[in-house]
């Protein structure tokens, strides 16, 4: 049932800066490591561990223009227009935890604070089943980085990441004796 067989290796310009909560980064229903391990351009940090403290230059490479993946309302939507108007190369940062942790990282961690929020404009519902989703329009880190990079890179990277996150779901599903509500058999 493992999916690491099937992890591409998906080679970017856009770097993936995943800043994942402390309380996050030991959850096995945790999407957001799964997406870098799928993009070599991609860096993972822990925020919230008192024994090591987040460095601000370990969040942004230099020479990349940083943008945070935030819902916030000040955030601009993330569409190929707005996608083309970034200066390249771009640092896509994506907060990582519980919506209240993830919502708090961008004010709380100085190297965000100043950096320009984008969001994701409406789209379909989350295909996540293996966490209740207490917002209505509420992706799991997959799919928001996914559908970021949609529109940072392009429809191909998008399609084969949200390939491998539909796998990722059926997979752990079935460890669990379950299946996709939506691909349930009619009774």
């Amino acid at each position: 049932m493992c999916v690491c067989e099937h992890i591409p290796s998906i080679a970017l310009e856009t770097r993936l800066v995943l800043v994942l909560h402390r309380r996050e980064f030991k959850k096995t229903t945790n999407t957001g490591v799964l997406a870098a391990r799928a993009l070599t351009n991609s860096d993972i940090a822990i925020w919230g561990d008192s024994d090591a403290p987040l460095a601000d230059d370990a969040l942004l490479p230099p020479g990349h223009h940083g943008v945070v993946l935030t819902p916030s309302e000040d955030a601009i939507p993330l569409d190929a227009a707005a996608a083309l108007a970034l200066p390249r190369p771009v640092a896509l940062v994506v907060p990582d935890g519980t919506w209240r942790q993830a919502l708090k990282m961008p004010r709380r961690i100085p190297a965000l604070a100043a950096l320009p929020r984008v969001t994701l404009p409406a789209g379909p519902l989350t295909r996540y089943h293996l966490r209740e989703e207490t917002h209505a329009h509420g992706l799991a880190t997959f799919e928001a980085i996914a559908r970021a990079l949609g529109a940072l890179e392009g429809p191909e990277v998008q399609a084969r990441l949200e390939a491998l996150f539909d796998r990722y779901v059926d997979a752990t599903l079935r460890t669990r004796g379950r299946e996709r509500p939506d691909e349930a058999p009619a009774r």
